[in-house]
């Protein structure tokens, strides 16, 4: 029994380290990609398996009830850091808008620096059900561009509507939060 009750303190910060590791080796094989073939589908499969982490460390640190502030912040910036350097990789491959990679980074450094001003009141900043979503359309997105499946789709490949609906929700995300926290901005500004 004793081992069970450690299991959550270590396993979980074990699945959100192991998203962080993932990161440079998921950009490593995407920039390798356009020369080896196989490099996108060894990327696909790190990335699918690194994003399903945050799924399963999420659940559990819910199921085991063992949540904390930092486990929080380490998970939401393991997210932050895997889809940033998928982004910045797929940008320099050309299986990225530049743009959408600006809106999605852009939107993340406008949050983090949100959560600071807000964590500076002492006010919890939860994640709202447009952050989970924007989470979650932001991996299939990423997953569908290095994989790059599929012939167009009208006018675009089904990776790019991917990487448009991840771009649209990120901005209803950002817009949320602003608005439910928008008396911390105003308060700081006096």
């Amino acid at each position: 029994m004793i081992a069970w009750t450690a299991a959550p303190r270590s396993l979980l910060p074990a699945l959100t380290g192991a998203r962080i590791l993932a990161v440079p080796a998921v950009m490593a094989l995407i920039l390798s990609g356009p020369n080896h073939g196989s490099a996108y589908t060894a990327a696909a499969i790190v990335f699918a398996v690194a994003a399903s982490t945050d799924f399963v460390d999420g659940y559990l640190a819910r199921r085991w009830a063992v949540t904390t502030k930092l486990g929080s912040f380490l998970d939401t910036t393991a997210d932050k850091l895997l889809v940033t350097g998928a982004l910045i990789a797929l940008v320099d491959v050309d299986r990225a808008s530049p743009w959408i990679a600006a809106i999605i980074v852009g939107r993340e450094l406008l949050i983090l620096g949100l959560r600071g001003v807000v964590a500076a009141d002492g006010t919890v900043f939860p994640p709202s059900i447009w952050g989970k979503l924007k989470t979650n359309v932001q991996f299939i997105a990423i997953f569908l561009a290095i994989v790059r499946w599929g012939d167009d789709l009208g006018p675009l490949r089904l990776d790019e509507w991917a990487m448009i609906a991840a771009a649209v929700i990120t901005v209803m995300s950002a817009i949320e939060y602003l608005a439910r926290f928008s008396s911390a901005l105003s308060e700081g500004a006096r």
